[in-house]
């Protein structure tokens, strides 16, 4: 265990799917998460937010594990890094985030996969093993998603995991620097009543 690693403890969280394990990150994990979003930065940032100068520092990356914990622990979102089985490498990360309870009781799923480990089935088995966790543990009733609509690699694991199309939001996020449209998933729990 690396030194920094009190700073988010092993809270024994971890969820197993087809060939991967799920579990919070740590600090002793910086050198190979950094490591991997360095050699995939071409492939992802056309997907994701436009990387602060700093993101694949120390300090950034202690920054994102001290906000990983807060929404952990006030119920407003779960983080995971993705590790491949059975040499538990890293292949990518997934988070559960803006849950809302009272009448809602939904969260929104978000995801990414390091190049050498995109279409391998990773991913999808994240995206079911954190679906199921929301829907079991967790009792939400509804889970969210969304893609670019040129993601269209993105756009079809969603669908493989259970999630339907539901519309396009316009401006939705801004990624790379751009407010981009978004296509919009959901996924209900089976069991809902």
């Amino acid at each position: 265990m690396a030194v920094l690693d009190w700073i988010t403890p092993d809270s024994g969280l971890a969820l197993d799917g087809e060939g991967v394990r799920l579990r919070p990150p740590r600090m002793g994990d910086f050198p190979e998460w950094a490591e991997l979003r360095q050699a995939s930065r071409t492939f992802l940032q056309p997907w994701e937010p436009t990387w602060p100068t700093d993101d694949l520092t120390r300090a950034a990356f202690r920054r994102r594990l001290s906000l990983y914990q807060r929404d952990q622990d006030l119920g407003q979102g779960y983080a995971f890094l993705v590790f491949r089985k059975p040499d538990y490498a890293m292949v990518g990360g997934i988070t559960l985030r803006n849950i809302i309870r009272g009448v809602a009781q939904t969260g929104a799923v978000g995801y990414w996969a390091g190049q050498p480990h995109v279409r391998c089935g990773y991913t999808l088995a994240a995206v079911k093993s954190v679906s199921r966790f929301a829907f079991g543990r967790l009792g939400l009733h509804r889970l969210e998603a969304a893609c670019c609509p040129e993601n269209v690699a993105s756009h079809r694991l969603l669908l493989k995991a259970g999630f339907e199309a539901e519309g396009r939001a316009r401006s939705y996020l801004k990624i790379n620097g751009e407010w981009r449209d978004h296509l919009l998933f959901g996924l209900v729990n089976p069991n809902a009543d």
